[in-house]
């Protein structure tokens, strides 16, 4: 129990009241707090600021110049291939080949000109002696098969050919003919027709009447029509000489000319000066796309 105020278990209901992180610490708040506190306290890093680019060895990041190879030598590539090309060249048991003449070019299709072993027997375009061909001996000869299917082409089966019966002009309407008139002899009296057959109210053709017609009326004879007015003599065209017109001269008149001034506008109730209308005013509308968000 502690020696001055209330113990842990009076205050909080706890035997002993947690430790915390902070002790005596004074409260700062977190509104308009800085990101980064400490770095705007004590001393910062201090950069060397930027070098430029130069032959002095300030502009590297090492103050000694430092090779890749230290203490390798100094080698010519030039130099080091001619003595190779030298010590190739003692190799040589001779001379250089050389050939005694150049390079031989064909003149043209067909020749040997310029060829190493010349021409050859075999590819002579010349023709051999052969011996004369008989042709072997014939076969049997038998006639060709006949074109046809046997079916309306005479002469094309094994036996003789079909005979031939000529037909009429119009046989089959001379054979309809005699058919009908057999059946006619066969039928004994008329047709069977009932008088109670049922009829259509309407008859299938709407202008037949069993009426006599009406005598055709004669057409009026036609009035002659009475022939256009045409004036005596033609119209007078006007001109200079007022020929066609009623006055043979226009009526004078004796008031002098006068010139007119134009009155100036007034601003008075009487006459006002017109001000047209305004027009429509444009107002704020809702677009399409906010319309249907709301929706």
């Amino acid at each position: 129990m502690p020696a001055e105020g209330k113990s842990d278990m009076e205050r909080i209901g706890l035997f002993s009241e947690m430790g915390y992180v902070t002790i005596g610490d004074k409260y700062i708040s977190h509104y308009m707090r800085p990101f980064n506190e400490a770095a705007s306290k004590n001393r910062q890093m201090l950069p060397g600021g930027t070098k430029t680019l130069s032959a002095l060895q300030a502009g590297y990041f090492e103050p000694q110049f430092v090779r890749i190879f230290d203490g390798e030598a100094y080698s010519n590539p030039v130099q080091l291939r001619r003595r190779y090309r030298l010590a190739e060249s003692k190799k040589n048991l001779g001379k250089a080949f050389l050939p005694s003449n150049g390079d031989k070019l064909p003149c043209g299709l067909g020749s040997y000109y310029g060829t190493i072993g010349g021409s050859y027997a075999y590819f002579s375009p010349q023709l051999k002696a052969k011996e004369r061909y008989i042709p072997p001996g014939k076969n049997f000869y038998t006639n060709p098969g006949k074109k046809g299917t046997g079916y309306g082409y005479a002469n094309l089966t094994i036996g003789e050919q079909y005979p031939h019966e000529p037909d009429g002009y119009d046989l089959e309407r001379i054979n309809a003919k005699k058919a009908q008139e057999e059946h006619k002899r066969l039928v004994k009296g008329g047709p069977f027709k009932l008088n109670l057959y049922p009829q259509e109210y309407f008859d299938m053709n709407p202008y037949f009447s069993d009426k006599p017609l009406p005598p055709v009326k004669k057409t009026p004879p036609e009035k002659p029509v009475a022939p256009p007015f045409k004036p005596s003599s033609p119209a007078k065209k006007s001109g200079g000489m007022k020929g066609g017109t009623f006055d043979p001269y226009p009526s004078h008149s004796a008031d002098p000319y006068v010139i007119t001034k134009s009155k100036a506008v007034t601003t008075n109730k009487e006459r006002q000066i017109f001000h047209p209308p305004p027009g429509p005013k444009s107002r704020p509308v809702t677009s399409i796309i906010t319309l249907n968000v709301t929706r």
